[in-house]
């Protein structure tokens, strides 16, 4: 919950890759050995499709990372008096913007996979920047197009909260964030556990 606040808190004030990825990277550090740095559905649910997780604590750890993200996005109204969602850009098609989710979330679930699952890298000690460095990547490259979630709690929790105390339609859209990144994992998972054996 506290890595996902974080997380969300710094997308919401700044929207800034650099920051964004660079908090993430900081966060994971701090809650690898306690969570293993969960602050995102998408990579718990590769975890658990890896079954280094099981079913109870994969649903805890997405509930508390929802629960994180939209509490950040109150935290931000409650600062800046503005509300934020992610959205796909107005001249990205629905294709676009999807394919876009899908493919960066495969890649940050491929770096986490075989950085801090991966018995090869199994005690390294660059595992958070590697997963920051991707986010960063990501958010650049794509976040004008789609958003930039590559996080199911993160396009969920600001778009729920965008609708509800900004009285906007951002949950018309949330669907490419619960879509796209479960997608992404799902294949990252798949890729993984083929170069894995």
């Amino acid at each position: 919950m506290i890595g996902t606040f974080f997380l969300v808190l710094v997308i919401g004030l700044t929207g800034n890759p650099l920051a964004i990825g660079s908090v993430l990277m900081v966060m994971v550090y701090m809650g690898g050995h306690v969570s293993g740095a969960h602050y995102n559905p998408a990579v718990t649910l590769a975890i658990l499709l890896q079954k280094k997780i099981d079913t109870k604590d994969a649903g805890m750890y997405i509930l508390f990372q929802v629960v994180g993200s939209m509490a950040a996005a109150m935290v931000v109204y409650v600062i800046t008096g503005n509300t934020f969602a992610p959205g796909p850009a107005a001249t990205a098609s629905t294709v676009s913007a999807l394919l876009v989710e899908i493919i960066f979330t495969f890649a940050l679930v491929s770096v986490i996979l075989n950085v801090a699952v991966s018995k090869a890298t199994s005690g390294n000690s660059y595992f958070g920047l590697a997963i920051g460095f991707t986010v960063l990547a990501a958010a650049y490259a794509g976040g004008g197009i789609s958003g930039g979630a590559f996080n199911p709690a993160v396009g969920f929790g600001p778009c729920l909260i965008d609708t509800l105390v900004g009285g906007n339609s951002s949950l018309s859209h949330v669907w490419l964030y619960l879509v796209g990144p479960p997608a992404g994992a799902w294949l990252g998972s798949m890729v993984f556990s083929y170069t894995e054996k």
